[in-house]
């Protein structure tokens, strides 16, 4: 597994967002734009720390979870790979920093992958997702859930 460049600089409140693919300029630009929307009821301004590297090219889900396992506050990180970039949605690859060793047994871990580690979030949903996970208000597990019950596998937001 290769080292990747550590993330610097990313606020508690801000969604990680890392590009692994650099094959579409202009998609990833359609990403950005659908990022930067202000979402929610309350149209809430969109905080987003973005990785945009080219060093993070083609990063696996192992590879990301690992160069963001210091920080402790976070607790899902969305990739921008080539799905996303190719899907019409758009939708991110969300995945989840909980590893086995912060469960209580493999019981519990098992219980809140349940659904898997990852999921997929249109642009929209990327807030609301990260922002309930920050407060725990929501588990990850209910997102991916969510996604499971979706005919194309997508969270899409309230």
């Amino acid at each position: 597994m290769r080292a990747l460049p550590a993330i610097t600089g990313r606020d508690e409140f801000d969604v990680l967002v890392v590009r692994t693919d650099y094959h579409d300029d202009q998609a990833w630009q359609d990403v950005m734009a659908a990022l930067m929307e202000p979402w929610g009821d309350r149209q809430y301004e969109a905080h987003v720390h973005v990785i945009d590297n080219p060093a993070w090219a083609e990063a696996t889900v192992d590879e990301a979870l690992n160069a963001v396992c210091a920080d402790q506050n976070l607790a899902v990180v969305f990739l921008a790979d080539r799905t996303t970039m190719q899907a019409e949605s758009h939708a991110l690859l969300a995945v989840t920093t909980l590893t086995r060793e912060e469960c209580v047994d493999d019981e519990d871990y098992e219980q809140l992958t349940e659904f898997g580690r990852e999921f997929r979030t249109v642009p929209a949903g990327v807030h609301d997702v990260h922002a309930n996970l920050s407060i725990g208000n929501l588990g990850f597990e209910e997102y991916a859930a969510w996604a499971h019950d979706d005919p194309e596998g997508i969270y899409r937001s309230f």
